[in-house]
């Protein structure tokens, strides 16, 4: 009874955390970013990565230290866990970018936590060569998402972004707005190629987080099946893209942004979202819970509390319609069903 509770507890934690993860990083962009139209990308990225360096290594190697686990350090299982970590860093580049092109946590949050598995799904079934056992039930669960993420992509309520986080920043210069003034017309070429870059950036989120939970598993499996080992990979390569590598961009590069108080709070609070997210699953199988069950509760609740933070943190429930309602239900069914009916794989061995 115990081990339900603490199961049905961390699969709450991962579902409320991912769910909170795009809104309030979004309001951290704004809160950092100096320009009155266009959110910060480099910043707000390197607080995410300091964010994981807290949870995915000082927390896991405090764990090692004073309690232990089962498993070892294998070169092959650092390989593979730290490919993990990127392929977890980029996705999280890939939410920020959509953001600065434009895109809405109420409507990229969805798609990625719909297409994620999807991917996820492709390959774990191909690195387990079980390509022919795909059945339609798998392929209906794939259409839906395919018709729930063009639903939610053109029928997404279209508001201003948050100012809050900015707005209210007792750093700022001049005296706060009530709303952030609309972005200024682009022309049909210019919103075209922003248009783009936004589809594009939810792809590389897409790509990347569905990659995160197969590739990881490599590892861990490589590690004798040890938990906090991988996560520590996690967070090393967190680290690495997210803060040591943003840190040339902005000395080569610059953005309009600076480390207002608010908005860094914003930020980090976002990636601790993410990272406490991802622990949370680990807690879930600790405490007996099966890939085919906790996932699906995962990106099947996660959308659900974006969306509902999203459209109340920005005042958008007057311009939501049906269709948009109707293309997030098509998602996250998709996604369970791809989920559930994918070809049963075995788990990999672990390295001798």
């Amino acid at each position: 009874m115990r081990n339900t509770i603490l199961l049905f507890a961390a699969i709450a934690l991962t579902v409320l955390c991912w769910g909170m993860y795009g809104p309030v990083l979004a309001y951290g962009q704004y809160g950092i970013s100096t320009s009155d139209h266009v959110p910060a990308k480099f910043r707000p990225f390197v607080c995410v990565g300091l964010a994981y360096f807290l949870v995915g290594i000082i927390v896991p190697a405090l764990w090692l230290h004073f309690k232990g686990e089962k498993g070892e350090w294998t070169v092959t299982g650092l390989i593979w866990s730290i490919a993990g970590g990127a392929m977890g860093a980029l996705g999280a580049l890939g939410i920020i970018l959509a953001f600065t092109f434009g895109g809405r946590p109420v409507y990229v949050m969805p798609l990625v936590f719909g297409g994620a598995p999807v991917v996820n799904a492709f390959l774990t079934i191909y690195l387990a060569n079980r390509m022919k056992d795909i059945g339609s039930w798998f392929l209906a669960g794939l259409i839906l998402v395919l018709l729930g993420a063009v639903l939610v992509m053109v029928a997404a309520p279209h508001g201003a972004p948050p100012a809050a986080a900015k707005t209210a920043d007792p750093d700022a210069q001049t005296a706060p707005e009530p709303v952030k003034p609309p972005a200024p017309a682009v022309t049909t070429g210019e919103g075209a190629w922003i248009w783009m870059l936004r589809v594009l950036s939810i792809a590389l989120a897409i790509g990347s987080w569905g990659a995160y939970g197969p590739v990881l598993h490599k590892g861990q499996a490589a590690m004798s099946h040890s938990r906090m080992r991988p996560l520590i990979c996690v967070g090393i390569a967190y680290f690495v893209i997210a803060v040591i590598v943003p840190y040339f961009f902005l000395g080569e590069m610059g953005e309009a942004s600076t480390y207002r108080s608010m908005g860094t709070v914003w930020a980090l609070l976002g990636g601790t979202f993410g990272a406490v997210g991802a622990l949370g699953i680990i807690l879930a199988f600790n405490s007996g819970g099966k890939p085919v069950f906790v996932m699906p509760l995962v990106f099947g609740g996660a959308p659900v509390i974006n969306t509902l933070v999203a459209v109340s943190s920005t005042h958008q429930w007057y311009n939501v319609n049906p269709f948009f309602w109707a293309g997030l239900i098509l998602v996250v069914v998709g996604a369970a069903m791809v989920l559930m009916l994918a070809p049963r794989c075995e788990a990999p061995r672990p390295a001798v």
